[in-house]
């Protein structure tokens, strides 16, 4: 198959676009959360945009692969991005608000949002399903280190 760059790119740089209008929205809750207390376990804040940025890079490729595949499935894409809303709106809830718990709560949606949406990729093409298990496995790490967060916290 012959790769359509035009597609590929805009399908890397959404979530990429997605995450760096958080971040950037974010940055001083991200700044202050250094010094919150944090469960065992926490890495280290440097190894979060590195995360994030070879997570975005993966759910694009896997969205890629969907758009393009002879059996797109448009409930596919319609489920990618709706876990790109949540995705989005969980560093402001977090970071933004600090409302730890109700993040938490989001973040469980995250996860299901993200389910679905492997899911439904895995069905359209075997390899995008693949490429979104770094980032479930990410977001239930995340999801251990929100509630964490919130328990020592409240």
């Amino acid at each position: 198959m012959k790769i359509q760059w035009k597609k590929l790119i805009i399908s890397i740089v959404l979530p990429l676009a997605v995450g760096g209008v958080s971040a950037l929205l974010t940055r001083k809750g991200m700044q202050d959360f250094a010094s919150v207390p944090q469960p065992p376990l926490s890495p280290p804040a440097w190894l979060f945009p590195v995360v994030w940025t070879v997570l975005y890079i993966l759910m694009g490729v896997g969205c890629y692969l969907v758009w393009v595949s002879p059996r797109r499935d448009r409930n596919a894409l319609f489920a990618y991005g709706i876990q790109l809303f949540f995705n989005f709106f969980w560093s402001l809830l977090f970071f933004g608000v600090k409302n730890y718990l109700f993040a938490f709560f989001w973040l469980l949606l995250l996860w299901a949002a993200i389910l679905w949406t492997l899911i439904l990729f895995y069905r359209t093409k075997k390899a995008a399903g693949y490429l979104l298990i770094p980032y479930l496995l990410w977001v239930s790490f995340a999801g251990y280190l929100n509630l964490g967060v919130y328990l020592l916290n409240r």
